[in-house]
């Protein structure tokens, strides 16, 4: 289901590209979504989410259903209240957080106006997409995983559909990103519904309660502390990134367009990688398994490797028939697949770091010194601000790809040396020798895939879906058959390891 949510978020990006490709009301769409989307990693998936699954699982345990529904109806009662004042607030500030977070705007007549209209109609998404995190926490908690994994893709089904409305009805560019704008508002509200069922069905019934004071609320609020400061580092790099975008033209568009991309390999890999390191160190750390702990961390770094380093080579020598498959359609032109693949090219730089950090980070968590992770994002937000100041004037929006990029990579060197100065385990056995071997493998792949994609463009050239499809697609695949057998014969064990993997499932 997380698979499919990020390549539905794929095609939802790549219709809003075709309805607004990079022009004004783009960007200006691009910077009212981040306004409640800076709180919802706050008040939904993020630290709210974290805090309230484990209390409400506890209370579910300990105490019975009843008694943990009437700690989820105060809390979304609490929650009602609360982000309706924020809502109400972000509509009547919506002027002067525009101006913070997009300074550059007022360069360029109506595009601030617009963003400020757009991030009035789009606060509501934010009660809407935490309710629907509350309700995932909930299912979960009672063991029902199948509906909750499917919400959001939900939200990406809703707003294509919306998309392909607004194609078809043909309206102007500032009628469309307002368009585009409720259909938001609609994929929240689907993300949220299609769990009420299931919860109805369990015996749930709303209600309003409001007790703030109930020491359940008070053990969330407590819980939500030290993970609000560490969401606050990733929102502040989100701000530094807008701050020096808004100032170039397109330059907003590009990068939203360019990290979707590369989040793909992130959320397949790096999230997958994550979840399940996460609960082996944490069985392991409470075995007092600090072998095992070592073992785990070794192995998924080398999986990660051996997965991203391709990508990432991938990214870098085919970043511009790449795009141009995904997005070159419609309002999306030539110049943007040119901006949107120099955006990708500096993201790709980072992204072995991108997926690490989604596994060092929960091993701090499993040994119980969070505080670790907390000064790693640190230092990223501030290598982040620092590239960006130095080299915006210079190189523009490509600046802040690449301040991200080497954000990421202080990320998880910082927590790499952390790790091994406390623990070990990382250095020798062999560890450095293997990830040569990976870039050895990947490195022979890069002049294949760069040639194969020049050939093929002479030959078809670059325009129309038949193009597309060959230059963009068909290097790769050669890409992934060339780094596998590369790596086959340099001895990676890993390679072997998932072509057998391959060979038993396809005799079952």
């Amino acid at each position: 289901m997380t698979l499919v949510s990020r390549v539905l978020g794929l095609v939802r990006e790549q219709v809003f590209a075709a309805l607004l490709g990079d022009g004004m009301f783009a960007d200006a769409f691009q910077v009212a979504f981040r306004i409640p989307n800076l709180l919802r990693d706050l008040f939904a998936e993020g630290a709210l989410s974290a805090a309230f699954v484990p209390t409400y699982a506890r209370t579910l345990v300990q105490e019975g259903r009843e008694p943990a529904f009437r700690l989820a109806r105060r809390l979304f009662t609490l929650l009602a209240v609360v982000l309706g004042v924020i809502v109400l607030l972000g509509m009547a500030l919506a002027g002067p957080l525009v101006s913070v977070l997009a300074p550059g705007f007022a360069a360029i007549a109506g595009k601030a106006e617009a963003a400020v209209l757009l991030t009035r109609v789009m606060m509501p998404f934010l009660p809407l997409v935490s309710f629907a995190a509350l309700a995932m926490g909930m299912l979960n908690a009672e063991e029902r995983f199948g509906v909750p994994a499917l919400s959001p893709a939900m939200f990406n089904v809703a707003t294509i559909g919306w998309g392909v409305l607004l194609m078809v009805l043909g309206l102007p560019m500032d009628q469309v990103a307002l368009g585009w704008a409720f259909g938001t508002l609609l994929g929240g509200l689907g993300q949220f519904a299609i769990q009420a069922p299931p919860l109805h069905r369990l015996g749930f019934r709303y209600r309003p309660e409001w007790a703030p004071g109930d020491p359940g609320i008070r053990q969330i609020a407590a819980l939500m502390a030290p993970a609000t400061v560490g969401l606050a580092a990733v929102q502040i790099n989100i701000f530094v990134n807008s701050f020096f975008a808004s100032f170039e033209p397109g330059a907003v568009s590009w990068l939203t367009y360019a990290f979707r991309v590369l989040y793909l390999p992130i959320g397949i890999f790096g999230v997958a990688a994550g979840t399940v390191a996460a609960s082996s160190l944490a069985r392991r750390v409470a075995a007092g398994d600090t072998e095992g702990v070592r073992t785990t961390l070794r192995e998924s770094l080398s999986m990660l490797a051996f997965l991203t380093l391709p990508a990432t080579v991938g990214l870098l020598v085919l970043a511009q028939p790449i795009v141009r498959l995904l997005y070159e359609r419609g309002q999306f032109d030539a110049d943007a697949t040119r901006g949107t693949a120099a955006a990708l090219s500096f993201y790709a730089v980072g992204l072995v770091a991108y997926t690490s950090v989604k596994v060092l980070a929960p091993a701090f968590y499993a040994l119980g010194t969070p505080r670790v992770a907390l000064v790693a994002s640190g230092l990223a937000v501030t290598t982040n601000l620092a590239v960006n100041v130095a080299l915006f004037r210079p190189f523009g929006f490509r600046a802040v790809a690449l301040g991200t990029a080497l954000g990421s990579i202080v990320n998880a060197t910082f927590l790499a040396v952390v790790f091994e100065r406390r623990l070990g385990g990382l250095r020798g056995h062999g560890l450095v020798g293997l990830f040569v071997r990976m870039a050895l493998a990947a490195a022979a792949m890069a002049p294949v895939c760069w040639a194969l994609a020049r050939g093929l463009e002479g030959a078809f050239g670059a325009q129309g879906l038949r193009a597309q499809v060959l230059t963009g697609l068909v290097p790769v695949m050669v890409g992934v058959l060339v780094y596998g057998l590369a790596a086959w014969v340099l001895r990676v064990p890993q390679a072997a390891m998932l072509m057998d993997l391959v060979l038993r499932r396809f005799k079952r």
